[in-house]
């Protein structure tokens, strides 16, 4: 009976191991979604580890009123950000979308994770030259609050859409999401493997850590109806930020990518942007 059991614990583990790489390397599903409008420029950017990505800047038809960058999420590109950026390219911003590291047709890159995801948005701040406005969906937004928070120099304003609060929650949500019988049987190791990787350096890093020490104002946007992060995610970050310099857009009867789509995102995201402009410049 021992050798059994413990080849049944060994199988085991090496199954969660199995699926902690999938986790960070699941198939991407990367949209075709150009810009269509302004004048575009369609370049490569140096990242770290002396990878690159590829990067759209589109500049407004007039003047413009400042540089709005977007981050998108995990297994996603570049285009996903599209319709987001053209809003803002409409309100006369220049915007600037990239595709994170092993997404699109930036370079490949083993094991990406928030913290990749946020030296990605740090290598395109740098490229800018100038303290932008930064908007991050899902993952895009758990790199996003990461780097605002460690270059609070180049950030002016702060929009996080589909957030959570810690990696850990993020990860739970999306388990049970996925499947509540992979969630009980395999969740909790492949949480244990991804704590032992990291040494908790992603943990110590999550939003609500961040966010009552972050410089700038934030905007979070979050989907009613979003299946894998709840709306409860989105208030529990809320209330870590200071409440005369933040604000909360909840995308009613949206889905986890649906926020944009619903009414009166448009109207409350120019209040904001409005409400901070002389941040925003």
């Amino acid at each position: 009976m021992i050798p059994l059991f413990l080849s049944l614990v060994a199988v085991y583990l090496i199954l969660t191991l199995i699926f902690t790489y999938i986790l960070h390397d699941y198939p991407r599903r990367p949209v075709l979604d150009p810009p269509d409008w302004g004048r575009v420029l369609d370049t490569r950017i140096p990242t770290v580890n002396n990878k690159s990505l590829e990067v759209w800047r589109i500049e407004p038809d007039g003047p413009s009123k400042g540089i709005v960058v977007f981050a998108h999420g995990w297994t996603r590109n570049r285009d996903r950000m599209i319709s987001r950026a053209r809003m803002f390219g409409r309100w006369g911003y220049a915007t600037v979308i990239h595709s994170a590291r092993d997404h699109g047709g930036s370079s490949p890159q083993h094991g990406m994770n928030a913290l990749r995801f946020a030296e990605d948005i740090e290598a395109v701040l740098s490229w800018i030259g100038e303290p932008a406005i930064l908007y991050g969906h899902s993952a895009g937004s758990g790199g996003a609050i990461i780097a605002a928070w460690q270059n609070p120099d180049k950030v002016k304003l702060l929009f996080m859409e589909g957030v959570y609060p810690s990696v850990e929650e993020m990860l739970t949500s999306l388990f049970r999401w996925y499947s509540r019988s992979f969630s009980v049987f395999f969740g909790r190791m492949i949480l244990f493997w991804m704590k032992l990787f990291y040494r908790s350096r992603v943990e110590a890093l999550s939003p609500a850590r961040l966010a009552p020490e972050l410089k700038m104002p934030v905007m979070i946007i979050h989907g009613e109806k979003d299946g894998r992060f709840p709306l409860s995610f989105a208030f529990a970050l809320k209330e870590k930020l200071p409440p005369e310099s933040s604000d909360i857009f909840i995308g009613k009867g949206a889905n986890h990518s649906g926020s944009s789509k619903a009414p009166g995102y448009e109207a409350a995201v120019l209040r904001f942007l409005e409400k901070h402009r002389d941040q925003n410049g």
